[in-house]
């Protein structure tokens, strides 16, 4: 019997569309090790997607023909800066540029109108540098697994939305492909860090790193994620 997902409406990023890290990281959980994911049009929500294992190792996510994303076993090589400590990722978030001007105020990850405990609330705001943006978390119970620890789609959908806020200027973007390494797992109440780095521009496109990290300061995972510029609002 074929597998399906169903993103519900909670997951979205766009309120139509479901937030493209938590998608990636669910197509990756049928990857072993690092994954690459390409999302090829924006995710349904509320609705069966097929999962397609007939050309393994890749991993096509479809809706009836058409291809919504695609993942692979992929390599990471990826430098991570310093995380800060609790506290100082505490004062950047107060400094979120999504309080002023969000274009997806509802986006499950980084949507300022999101509840507590519904969204997961993760504000990156500029830390140091240029292109550095950091953010305090602290997972929901909700978010826990059978065992009591965080999902590896939720660790994968915390390496999405602080990427775009290191690449942002006034223009929205979304995320069109994540390669990520899960490397730790945390249990919800504990106290995290989020960090995410501009790396490159290219055109349209802005390429970006991020990682995830325990108060302690322990890689939980990181990634490198391209964004494409949707255009003038």
């Amino acid at each position: 019997m074929q597998e399906h997902i169903t993103i519900s409406e909670r997951f979205c990023g766009p309120s139509d569309s479901g937030n493209g890290g938590y998608v990636c990281g669910m197509l990756a959980r049928y990857v072993d090790g690092t994954a690459q994911v390409m999302l090829r049009q924006p995710p349904p929500l509320n609705q069966p997607l097929a999962v397609d294992l007939s050309s393994s190792p890749m991993v096509l996510l479809k809706n009836g023909d058409v291809v919504v994303a695609q993942a692979a076993p992929s390599a990471l090589d990826l430098e991570v800066p310093q995380p800060p400590n609790y506290e100082h990722a505490q004062a950047a978030s107060k400094e979120y540029a999504g309080f002023h001007y969000h274009p997806f105020p509802l986006c499950f990850v980084c949507g300022p109108d999101r509840l507590e405990g519904d969204g997961m609330r993760i504000f990156p705001g500029r830390l140091y540098g240029d292109g550095i943006v950091a953010s305090a978390w602290i997972p929901h119970e909700s978010l826990a697994d059978e065992t009591g620890y965080v999902r590896q789609e939720f660790l994968w959908a915390c390496l999405d939305c602080p990427g775009a806020f290191a690449v942002i200027d006034q223009l929205p973007v979304v995320l069109g492909k994540l390669t990520a390494d899960i490397t730790g797992r945390v249990r919800p109440g504990q106290r995290c860090v989020t960090m995410g780095w501009k790396i490159a521009k290219e055109g349209r496109k802005y390429h970006a790193g991020t990682a995830v990290f325990t108060e302690a300061g322990e890689l939980l995972g990181k990634a490198r994620a391209v964004w494409v510029e949707l255009g003038k609002h």
